[in-house]
């Protein structure tokens, strides 16, 4: 890479983050000329985007704001980044639980609208008892996705008393060493519904996801359930959970992505989007996606990307090419243009739609090479370090 690289930022990005760019990484104030972006959450799907564009980073770990495929097959990559703001998360469904266990803001309320009662010191004896609840301690919780927030809030679960249940889709991603001891794995997400006092749901929004908890799975769960949705909005039907409120089939409903619906129903605790709203967070999240862009348009590293498969020669040595493509992009087209005794080492990996090829070379591909290479059927983009 011998020239510097223009980076856009979408939204404001932490300064602590900003800090660790290079320097011929050059931040630039308009999107036209950018080789990469950095943003948050604005959406990018109808964004008119410069044939300049590389990479994306969300300095966060939900892309739905983001087109992936669409930029795939244009040969950019995108980037999150999962676990960096995993324990502000974590903190938050804790604090969710533990007001939606015990009224804490209904108490603090009334306070407010009785501040002026001289006798206020002997009335709130007379009037908390409406305000009691219940302890979370040897309550059971279920925990629906164990990744680094759901791992994270087992653990913190486990030790304050709390009996867990989790279930994650994808099974081989679940680090038993990191399960905290007692806690038990479902086979299926319908196994945690009859016997949880709280489910938190911690999976990603997709076609799979997208209003697991409706009326069907609503009627498994057990009486008085509470819910804690610190994921995405569309996780839940709206229309059902507002019925199961109204019968008292879930006690309370605690969501940190309001809606107008959600915001109007009686047993909602709605909570403006605070989930990864921390200063460290923040801090996190755009540490890391500074490091992930720095590593590709220097190392030609690619990792933790949503959209291209992840694959990582670490540091080069030697002239190094990424060719990112297709599934279709045949690696032996690609080494008979090259020629094997250029090829120093490689690594290929595909995600079942989009490949990405390595390449470390005994020396740089001329212009007619790099020509040739742009013709294989399959083939998006070359990225030279």
């Amino acid at each position: 890479m011998g020239e510097d690289m223009r980076i856009h930022c979408l939204n404001s990005i932490s300064k602590v983050g900003l800090h660790e760019l290079p320097q011929d990484f050059i931040l630039t104030q308009t999107l036209d000329d950018a080789d990469a972006v950095l943003v948050r959450s604005a959406v990018m799907h109808d964004m008119m985007i410069p044939k300049s564009l590389k990479a994306v980073a969300r300095a966060g770990a939900g892309v739905n704001n983001i087109p992936l495929d669409a930029y795939a097959k244009q040969g950019i990559v995108c980037f999150n980044t999962p676990g960096a703001n995993a324990n502000a998360v974590k903190e938050l469904i804790i604090a969710g639980m533990l007001l939606a266990s015990r009224d804490i803001i209904g108490g603090a309320n009334w306070i407010q609208a009785n501040k002026q009662d001289p006798e206020i010191a002997k009335t709130v004896e007379k009037a908390k008892n409406q305000f009691g609840g219940t302890e979370i301690k040897g309550k059971t919780i279920g925990i629906v996705g164990l990744g680094a927030i759901g791992m994270q809030l087992a653990k913190s679960c486990a030790s304050l008393g709390m009996k867990i249940i989790g279930y994650e889709r994808f099974v081989s991603r679940i680090d038993r060493l990191e399960m905290p001891e007692g806690m038990v794995l479902a086979s299926q997400v319908e196994e945690l519904y009859p016997v949880c006092d709280f489910i938190s749901l911690n999976v990603p929004l997709n076609n799979e996801t997208k209003y697991m908890i409706d009326q069907k799975a609503l009627d498994k769960m057990k009486d008085g359930i509470i819910i804690l949705n610190f994921a995405r909005d569309q996780l839940i039907c709206d229309q059902d959970i507002k019925v199961a409120l109204e019968n008292n089939k879930v006690r309370c409903y605690v969501t940190d992505f309001p809606n107008t619906e959600t915001a109007n129903m009686k047993g909602v605790l709605a909570i403006p989007h605070l989930g990864a709203s921390t200063e460290e967070a923040e801090d996190n999240c755009a540490v890391m996606a500074v490091h992930q862009l720095v590593d590709f348009f220097k190392q030609g590293n690619i990792k933790n990307s949503v959209n291209f498969p992840d694959a990582t020669l670490g540091i080069k040595k030697h002239p190094r090419i990424t060719l990112l493509g297709e599934v279709s992009l045949d690696p032996s087209k690609i080494i008979d243009l090259i020629g094997q005794q250029r090829i120093m080492q490689s690594m290929i990996q595909t995600n079942g739609k989009y490949t990405t090829m390595i390449y470390d070379l005994a020396k740089p591909l001329d212009d007619k090479m790099n020509q040739a290479l742009q013709s294989v059927p399959g083939l998006l983009r070359i990225h030279h370090t």
